[in-house]
C-alpha cells in the first residue's frame, strides 16, 4: 500500500553566527513530528537548511578577511555538525548558494515578472540590516526595527517590487478563515497590524550588495533575500529544475514551522507568492515564540547565548530535547534558566520516567531472576492502568497533527505518572514476600513493563537515543514497538526477560550544578561598566521614589502554577451594600467566570463592560459579599491609591494565554 506523504520545514536559518539552543527548538520540534509520522507510516520528506545571501553575510565575510561563500561554508558545517548530535533525522538540507536552488529562484522570479506582479521602481525608506528587513517610517518602533529594537538606516536605489497589495482580500480570508496559521491569536495580530492599515508594495530585488542570486534578466540586481529564502520550500523539492522530482508528491506542504520573528513574511509575503505563482498553498504555518534568557529573547550582544553543545555534554541531547519541547507551548515565549533545565531533568525524567524504568526492571529481577512466570492473578485496579495506557496513542496523534508539542509529551507522561502510582498502591515488595502472591506480582510487573513499552514507543519521537536503551532493559524487540503495537496491551511475551542496565537520567544536585553550569555559560558574557548601587526596596520614576514591597521568594514551580487569560466582561454590575465591589462575567474562551473586584471607587459598570482584561483563572473560587468570585482581574495600584486595570497591548481574542 503506498504511504501518504508528509512534508514538514524548518525555515532556512541565517548563518551569521554558530547555532545556540534558540535555533534548536523548531528543529527539534519538526524532528519529532518528522519522527513520529514515520512511525505512523507516512511518506515523511523533513526539510532544513540555511539562508545563505545578504548584506549581513557580505559584510560578516568581508570583516573576517574572507569570501562570502567560505564564511557560510564554515557556519554550514557547524550547523549540520549540531543537528547530527541533536539526533535530527531530516531527509534533505538545503543551501541558498546550492546551484539548482538559484536557477529555480531565477525563473520564479522571472514569471512573477512576466505575470505582472513585479515591476521596477525606487525605494526610499529605513532598512533593519539583521533582519534584512525593510520598514516605511510609520512602522517603526520608537525610531527602530520593530522586529529586533535595532537601528535602521536610511536606504535609497532602484529596486523591483512585488505587488502584495493585490492580494489583501485573499490574505485576510486565508488567516481568519481557515486554519493556515497556528495559533489563531496570530492571525488577527497579522491582519490588525498589517493588512487593515492597507499591504503595501514589497521590495524584492536590492542593488547596493552583490552576494545574492542575480536577477536573471538585470543582473545589477540581486535578488532580495525573502523571495531568495522562502522559495526554498519549493525548490528544495525540485521545483522548476531537473534535481528532483518530488514537488507533485509532497507539496503542498503539512506544515511550515517558524518562529514569530518571520511570522510575518510566511503568513503574508509566502502564500501570496505562491497566489501569483497560482501555486497550491501550504495547509499549515506553525508559529512558536522564543526561548528567553532572564526574559529576554537570546542574542549573542547581550551574552545571554545558550552552547547547545555544553548543555548536551552533560545531560545528553535527550534531556535537552526533552526539555525544551516539554517547556514550550506554541505561541508563547518559553524562559531558559539553568535552574529550569535541571528541574525538569530531575522531576520527569530522573524521578519520572527513569525511575519508573529502573524499579520495574529491579524488582522483576530481584524477585524473578529477570524472566516473568506465565501464571497471571488480575484485579480490579489493573483495569484502570490499561485503559489509560491504551487511550495515549490516540490522544497524542492529535495533539501531534495540531503541532501541540509540549500537550503530546504532558499526556505521554500521564501514563508515566500512573505507572508509578501504581506501584505504590499494588506495593510489589510486599507481594514478593508472599510466596502465594507470585501470580500477582507477575501480572503487577508485567503491567508496568507494557505500561513502559507503550510509554517509550511514543517517546521515541522525541527522545530516539535513549528509548532503545528502554527497550533493551524491558526486554522489547523492534515488532514490539511499533506505532500499532502502541495501540495494543499484552504485547510483550507473558515470560519476559529484562536485562538491567544504566541509570538513563542520573538525578542532578541542584545547587552544585548551577553554580558550575552558570560559570560555563556566563564565561564569554559582555562586561558592564559598574552601576552605581541602588536600594531594592524602591524604584525611581520621573524624579521620585516608589516604594515595592517585596515579598517572600517564589520558585518558577510555584509560578507555573498561575493560569493568566485574556478575558472579555461583557456584563458587570455594582454588588449591593458594598463601597468597593463590582460583580462581573468576564468570557473567557468558550467559558464565561463571575469575577468580583474591589474596583468601584475606579471604574463604573458601563466602562467596565466591552473592556479585555487579564485574569487569573485557577484561583479556588471564593465568596464575596455573599457573590462567589472565580478568579482576579488584574490591576495596578501606585502609593497614592490610584488604581488601573491592566490591559493587552493588542486585541488578543478571549481565551488567549498570558505567559
Amino acid at each position: 500500500m503506498e504511504k501518504t506523504p508528509f512534508y514538514i520545514t524548518t525555515p532556512i536559518y541565517y548563518p551569521s553566527g554558530n547555532p545556540h539552543i534558540g535555533h534548536c527548538y523548531t528543529t527539534v520540534a519538526c524532528d519529532s513530528i518528522a519522527r513520529y509520522k514515520r512511525m505512523q507510516g507516512h511518506n515523511v520528506m523533513f526539510l532544513t537548511g540555511t539562508d545563505e545571501h545578504g548584506l549581513k553575510i557580505e559584510q560578516k565575510a568581508r570583516e573576517a578577511g574572507i569570501t562570502p561563500k567560505q564564511y557560510v561554508d564554515n557556519i554550514v558545517e557547524i550547523f549540520k555538525k549540531l543537528w547530527s548530535y541533536m539526533n535530527i533525522s531530516y531527509d534533505r538540507y538545503i543551501r541558498t548558494t546550492d546551484d539548482y536552488h538559484i536557477e529555480s529562484v531565477q525563473k520564479i522570479f522571472k514569471k512573477l515578472y512576466d505575470k505582472g506582479y513585479i515591476y521596477k521602481g525606487k525605494y526610499v525608506g529605513k532598512y533593519c540590516t539583521p533582519c534584512e528587513s525593510f520598514w516605511t517610517p510609520s512602522q517603526l518602533k520608537n525610531g527602530k526595527c520593530p522586529d529586533c529594537g535595532r537601528d535602521v538606516i536610511d536606504a535609497e536605489e532602484e529596486a523591483y517590487f512585488f505587488k502584495m497589495s493585490l492580494f489583501a482580500d485573499r490574505l485576510e480570508d486565508l488567516l481568519l478563515n481557515t486554519d493556515y496559521l497556528r495559533p489563531k491569536t496570530r492571525a488577527i495580530e497579522l491582519v490588525n497590524n498589517f493588512i487593515k492599515p492597507g499591504l503595501e508594495d514589497l521590495c524584492v530585488s536590492r542593488t547596493s550588495f552583490t552576494w545574492g542570486v542575480p536577477v536573471s534578466f538585470d543582473t545589477k540586481h540581486v535578488v532580495y533575500v525573502w523571495i531568495d529564502a522562502l522559495s526554498n520550500y519549493i525548490t528544495a523539492l525540485g521545483f522548476d529544475t531537473e534535481k528532483y522530482d518530488d514537488y507533485k508528491t509532497f507539496w503542498p506542504c503539512d506544515v511550515h514551522m517558524v518562529a514569530k520573528d518571520i511570522m510575518r513574511f510566511h503568513a503574508l509575503i509566502w502564500p501570496a507568492m505562491l497566489m501569483a505563482l497560482e501555486e497550491p498553498l501550504p495547509k499549515h504555518l506553525a508559529v512558536h515564540g522564543w526561548i528567553t534568557f532572564n526574559g529576554d529573547k537570546m542574542s549573542k550582544s547581550k551574552g545571554n547565548v545558550v552552547d547547545p553543545f555544553i548543555l548536551g555534554e552533560r545531560y545528553g541531547c535527550d534531556a535537552i530535547r526533552y526539555h525544551i519541547l516539554r517547556e514550550m507551548a506554541l505561541g508563547a515565549d518559553s524562559d531558559f534558566s539553568n535552574e529550569i533545565l535541571i528541574n525538569r531533568i530531575n522531576s520527569d525524567l530522573a524521578n519520572g520516567f527513569g525511575n519508573l524504568v529502573s524499579r520495574t526492571v529491579a524488582m522483576a529481577d530481584k524477585y524473578f531472576g529477570g524472566t516473568l512466570p506465565k501464571e497471571r492473578e488480575e484485579a480490579p485496579i489493573d483495569k484502570e492502568l490499561i485503559d489509560l495506557a491504551l487511550s495515549i496513542c490516540p490522544k497524542v496523534d492529535e495533539f501531534i497533527d495540531n503541532t501541540q508539542i509540549k500537550q503530546a509529551l504532558e499526556t505521554i507522561f500521564t501514563l508515566v505518572d500512573r505507572a508509578n502510582k501504581y506501584i505504590d498502591e499494588t506495593t510489589p515488595w510486599v507481594l514478593g514476600k508472599d510466596e502465594s502472591k507470585k501470580a500477582r506480582l507477575a501480572t503487577v510487573l508485567y503491567n508496568l513493563l507494557e505500561s513502559i513499552r507503550i510509554t517509550s514507543t511514543l517517546l521515541s519521537a522525541f527522545m530516539p537515543s535513549t528509548m532503545p536503551k528502554v527497550w533493551e532493559q524491558i526486554g522489547a524487540t523492534a515488532a514490539d514497538t511499533t506505532y500499532e503495537n502502541a495501540l495494543k496491551f499484552n504485547v510483550l511475551p507473558l515470560d519476559v526477560t529484562v536485562h538491567k542496565g544504566e541509570i538513563l537520567f542520573p538525578r542532578i544536585d541542584v545547587d552544585k550544578e548551577i553554580e558550575e553550569l552558570n560559570a560555563i555559560l556566563l564565561k564569554d558574557a559582555p562586561k558592564e561598566e559598574a552601576k552605581p548601587a541602588a536600594d531594592s526596596s524602591s524604584t525611581a520614576v520621573e524624579g521620585k521614589e516608589l516604594h515595592v514591597p517585596t515579598k517572600p521568594e517564589i520558585t518558577y514551580d510555584d509560578f507555573a502554577k498561575l493560569e493568566f487569560r485574556v478575558g472579555e466582561i461583557i456584563k458587570c454590575e455594582e454588588v449591593p451594600k458594598s463601597k468597593k465591589l463590582l460583580c462581573s462575567q468576564v468570557k473567557i474562551g468558550s467559558d464565561v467566570k463571575q469575577i468580583v473586584s474591589g474596583i468601584k471607587a475606579h471604574y463604573t459598570p458601563e466602562q467596565m463592560v466591552g473592556k479585555r482584561v487579564m485574569v487569573v483563572v485557577n484561583l479556588k473560587p471564593a465568596t464575596l459579599a455573599g457573590l462567589v468570585s472565580e478568579g482576579m482581574i488584574l490591576c495596578a495600584e501606585n502609593d497614592a491609591g490610584d488604581l488601573a486595570i491592566m490591559v493587552p497591548e493588542k486585541p488578543f481574542e478571549g481565551g488567549s494565554e498570558i505567559c
